[in-house]
């Protein structure tokens, strides 16, 4: 569970979609505005809210011995906030309204790859828990197990390597230098 709204300076494993998306569009400008301190972003909803309230009873309803949860690892401008972990394995929670699928969608399945690479820990599964209307809102309802679904992400050394290092090397230097990007001038 993220305490801290502060996204300036760094860039997290959920930033990853911006990172090796398209610059050149508006959703980038603003989310760079961020990166840079310039401006913020406080939306929130009742399904983030939802999330972030069940997050480490979910974990603890999965009772695995030494779980830690919340561990911060800093790498330069890279911060990485892993929700729950053992020594070889991270968990990363995910809700959803338990009235539609849940879908590994491309965002999360990049923020699964650069945790583990972050972490040196290649072994993560994201751990789904589908709310229902009650859960939105008492956060103080218990955890029905039935509704847990465990999906394993495999680690992809080929999209860190060639897809998202490059870009985050070269966007960290343009966050010291406090410049906006150009895709352009990435060396490959």
């Amino acid at each position: 569970m993220i305490s801290s709204k502060d996204r300036s300076n760094y860039f997290g494993a959920s930033d990853t979609s911006y990172i090796v998306g398209n610059w050149d569009t508006r959703s980038f400008e603003k989310w760079w505005l961020i990166k840079l301190g310039f401006t913020t972003n406080d939306f929130t909803n009742d399904n983030m809210l939802a999330g972030n309230n069940y997050e480490h009873k979910i974990l603890e309803a999965l009772e695995i011995k030494n779980l830690q949860f919340d561990k911060q690892i800093i790498n330069d401008r890279l911060r990485v906030n892993l929700d729950g972990n053992t020594d070889n394995c991270i968990y990363e929670i995910k809700t959803y309204n338990l009235k539609k699928e849940f879908k590994i969608t491309k965002q999360y399945w990049r923020q699964a790859q650069v945790e583990m690479y972050a972490s040196n820990i290649f072994n993560l599964y994201i751990v789904a828990y589908g709310l229902i209307d009650k859960d939105y809102n008492n956060y103080f309802n218990e955890i029905d197990k039935n509704r847990l679904k465990k999906y394993k992400v495999e680690y992809d050394e080929r999209f860190i390597n060639e897809e998202y290092l490059p870009k985050l090397n070269y966007l960290t230097e343009c966050l010291k230098k406090g410049k906006f990007p150009n895709v352009k001038e990435i060396k490959k």
